[in-house]
């Protein structure tokens, strides 16, 4: 059966250079990086050309990167962090109403805990306003945290711009950028950032890996307690083949995303293009153009699940996902779809194709030839699409 992988934003193949500098570090370089022998100094040699690594993707400075397990603790160190480090400066946060879960329910938990939270809308495409961000700044206002692009939509936001505004209050901003990374130029000068969070399994890098930017000047507490490695930010002895993987993924990142970018544009384009030209009643979640992230493709089919759709792309080795959180127990459909003002039904018909490197034309073909058939199938059981056929007969 001919397989197709759609689900790059969910995770990717670790590259195949990754993979074997990473097998170095688990074999023949297995030294501890806070031992002061030989083998502890080679190893410390490559944690900073590592960080070094990451830095340069980023336009920051080795100094001011700090692994962790990956993006999820990044965002709580980033967050957390800056709460206790700033709660007697003030206990209000400003966030989106589309973030991921691990910023989203780490403010929620500082909620419970005595802190103000304000969450602000986005738009029908998914890009919040500016000028939302500069009404809902107080006198005690100690932190913003904005996603850089969505994980569902692609949409990306005006970060510079609430950076900016962020700088000039005198607010710590706090940007998640695991989906934009290696996809789009980041800059945390130019975009005015002072905390930003990474990880490595996003961009051909392997799992359990990820970092946080902290510029210097910026004080946040630590999490976890113990060693004191990563300048005291994150005790715990370090991943090193995990490390040095991520590095070497943002490397080639570096070297291949324009060209990525350019294909993936194509690609992109040509799916959802042939989705609306296909099938009816289809509606492009999210913006299209220079505002949406270069491989991500996210449509609702009305009178159809999500749920049904990704099992019967995946029995013809398509991998995709569903806005739907139906697969993790939940009946409500993505925040992210509500919070763009979809209605229920139309939300729980939703597809996320989301492109990678190795992705052909030839795939895309393949998918625009099985898909329309899929929901064909599905909608003649639907009792909905049956009243629309009728209504449309009479």
């Amino acid at each position: 059966m001919r397989r197709v992988y759609l689900d790059h934003s969910a995770t990717t193949p670790v590259d195949p250079e990754v993979a074997a500098i990473m097998m170095t570090y688990y074999t023949e370089k297995y030294g501890n990086p806070s031992s002061v022998h030989g083998f502890g100094r080679e190893t410390k040699q490559a944690l900073e050309q590592a960080r070094n690594q990451v830095a340069e993707l980023i336009g920051a400075a080795s100094r001011e990167i700090t692994f962790t397990s990956g993006g999820t603790e990044a965002d709580n160190l980033a967050i957390l962090g800056t709460a206790e480090a700033l709660r007697k400066k003030g206990k209000h946060i400003i966030t989106s109403c589309i973030e991921h879960h691990a910023v989203l329910e780490t403010c929620e938990y500082l909620e419970k805990n005595g802190f103000d939270l304000t969450v602000i809308p986005v738009d029908e495409e998914g890009i919040i306003s500016v000028d939302e961000v500069r009404k809902a700044i107080r006198p005690d206002t100690i932190l913003i945290t904005v996603m850089h692009a969505n994980n569902e939509v692609g949409s990306i936001q005006p970060i510079a711009e609430i950076g900016k505004l962020a700088k000039e209050h005198g607010i710590v901003f706090h940007v998640d950028a695991v989906q934009s990374l290696g996809k789009i130029p980041i800059n945390v000068e130019e975009m005015n950032v002072d905390l930003l969070t990474v990880s490595g399994h996003k961009i051909y890098g392997p799992k359990g890996v990820g970092a946080l930017y902290v510029r210097k000047g910026v004080r946040i507490v630590p999490l976890i307690h113990g060693g004191g490695q990563e300048r005291k930010r994150r005790s715990g002895t370090e991943n090193m083949p995990g490390i040095i993987g991520f590095g070497k993924a943002c490397e080639l990142a570096g070297q291949r995303m324009a060209d990525d970018a350019k294909k993936q544009i194509k690609l992109r384009d040509k799916l959802m293009n042939g989705i609306v030209e296909r099938i009816e009643y289809v509606k492009v979640n999210g913006p299209v153009g220079e505002k949406r992230l270069p491989n991500n493709v996210n449509v609702s089919i009305r009178y159809v699940e999500g749920e049904s759709l990704l099992l019967s792309l995946d029995m013809l080795g398509i991998a995709a996902s569903s806005g739907s959180a139906c697969t993790s127990g939940s009946l409500d459909p993505s925040h992210v779809l509500l919070g763009m003002g979809l209605i229920h039904e139309i939300a729980h018909g939703s597809l996320r194709f989301s492109l990678g490197r190795q992705n052909t034309e030839e795939e895309i073909d393949y998918v625009l030839e099985q898909l329309p058939k899929i929901v064909e199938r599905l909608r003649m059981m639907s009792p909905l699409y049956d009243q629309v056929i009728h209504s449309k007969q009479s």
